[in-house]
């Protein structure tokens, strides 16, 4: 959404030669994408960035789940967390086990959640003590608020596919704000990377505008990657469907109809992202290996100590979830997404048989895919989940973002002729340069990005065959 060379500058500096006509024919093109998208995605990076803010800060401050909100005493021992389960339960009377989430920090509490007739509750419990401290409806809460908003705008699935191609064209946001971002026709290079601060009026934002873009650049690439991963089209249809992990490297291991999805209780994303379509094993078979040693009931208990025991609490916290139905399993998992740990790599999902305590499977950040390492990774740190670093270079990162699209806003309303009513977006070139690159491009997005390239094909379309052969839309819109 910035001009950095005005159009009348532009003119004066156009020769006839075909080459410098190309160039400057091309520049105005990228310019017109550039503040195109920028108009669209503005709106909606502000959104993303201020809810990102809120998930981030509501999270460092009260918890995902608002067990940060309560400390406790320190004890003697730790009672067994069959006894903080029932303790649990005792609260919500109608209600059914479904996780044991152990302490944070020796002075948190343990969480139980439960499923009280549909309703998903967050009980906090005293681990020494066995006594329930508060209980609460889980995803109720302002941090929940935002994580709904900042995943659906709270429209759903049309939602889902307005941020899919919002972050579609914050892509070509930075790739055309690269081509416009360089100086250009002997201009100072140094501007490129440092701000001139003695600059007025258009010309002192247009450069802080440039600067901040490019050392944000790079950072929103991620960001938008990330993001768009977990869609329902380009994410999940395609990215996740290619990446999941197999299920056929548990040998000789039953799976089930049912994937990890349906672990991710209440619409929170708690399933690291390369196993959500990956098949959950069945209990009730002689597969697997020795795990609670036979004999010994296969509980709560048990489990939790069986997770202790393969050195899972040695990278932070972990969840035990209850198995569903007659052929569930118990999960211990510990992952960076659900804030288990600090440390991506050391993410880890064991599934436990019911009946015969034997591990059916155990998946750890090693057995990854590339790309579900990639997003492991990329998930906790566009979470600020891994460590304090994390947190403050992603509190200036959304500022960063609110400050681009703020600034391209502002740029916008000062280049506008006064009196003049509509976007007033730069002027569309005469010809259209490398037209064959471009649909070429346009072609390849459509693969790649479905909904950024069917869209980007249907506004170059509107804006070759419509725009420029009505005039009441072409002074509307340019």
């Amino acid at each position: 959404m910035t001009d950095l060379i005005s159009a009348d500058r532009l003119a004066a500096q156009t020769s006839d030669t075909p080459s410098s006509r190309t160039r400057t024919n091309l520049y105005r093109a990228v310019w017109r994408w550039h503040f195109y998208a920028g108009f669209f995605t503005a709106p909606i990076l502000i959104a993303l960035a201020v809810s990102g803010l809120m998930i981030l800060w509501i999270g460092v401050l009260d918890g995902r789940d608002g067990e940060n909100s309560l400390d406790v005493m320190l004890g003697a021992a730790v009672v067994a967390p069959s006894q903080q389960v029932q303790a649990a339960r005792s609260a919500v009377p109608s209600g059914k086990f479904i996780a044991y989430i152990l302490p944070h920090s020796a002075t948190g509490p343990a969480m139980v959640r439960i499923d009280d007739e549909g309703e998903h509750r967050m009980v906090a419990v005293d681990p020494y003590r066995g006594k329930v401290l508060d209980s609460w409806s889980r995803r109720a809460g302002w941090y929940d608020f935002a994580d709904n908003f900042h995943g659906s705008l709270l429209l759903g699935n049309f939602g889902d596919r307005v941020l899919e191609i919002a972050a579609g064209f914050g892509l070509l946001l930075v790739a055309t704000g690269a081509y416009l971002w360089w100086p250009r026709n002997g201009g100072d290079r140094s501007s490129a990377f440092v701000p001139n601060l003695a600059a007025q009026g258009r010309s002192f934002f247009k450069s802080l505008h440039r600067v901040v873009g490019f050392y944000t650049a790079g950072v929103l690439v991620l960001f938008l990657l990330t993001g768009m991963s977990w869609t329902g089209i380009w994410g999940e249809k395609i990215m996740q469907a290619w990446s999941t992990f197999p299920a056929e490297k548990w040998d000789a291991v039953p799976s089930s109809d049912v994937t990890h999805a349906v672990l991710n209780e209440g619409g929170a994303k708690e399933v690291p992202w390369t196993l959500e379509q990956t098949p959950l094993p069945i209990s009730g078979s002689k597969a697997g290996r020795p795990g609670i040693a036979e004999g010994q009931p296969v509980d709560v208990d048990s489990v939790t100590a069986l997770a202790e025991r393969l050195g899972v609490a040695d990278h932070g916290r972990f969840h035990v979830s209850a198995p569903t139905g007659q052929t569930g399993v118990w999960t211990i998992a510990q992952d960076s997404m659900s804030a288990d740990s600090t440390e991506p790599m050391s993410d880890r999902t064991i599934h436990v048989d019911r009946y015969s305590g034997r591990i059916l499977a155990d998946v750890r950040f090693a057995d990854y895919s590339l790309a579900g390492k990639t997003m492991a990774v990329g998930t906790a740190f566009h979470m600020g989940l891994m460590g304090w670093w994390n947190i403050a270079l992603n509190t200036v990162f959304c500022l960063a973002v609110i400050f681009l699209s703020l600034t391209g806003l502002v740029l916008w309303w000062m280049r506008r002729p006064k009196g003049r009513v509509g976007l007033s977006a730069p002027a569309a070139p005469d010809s259209v340069p490398l037209v064959k690159g471009v649909a070429f491009i346009a072609l390849l997005l459509s693969v790649v990005f479905p909904l950024l390239g069917l869209t980007l094909i249907a506004v170059i379309a509107f804006d070759l065959l419509v725009v420029s052969r009505v005039p009441a839309l072409k002074r509307a819109l340019g």
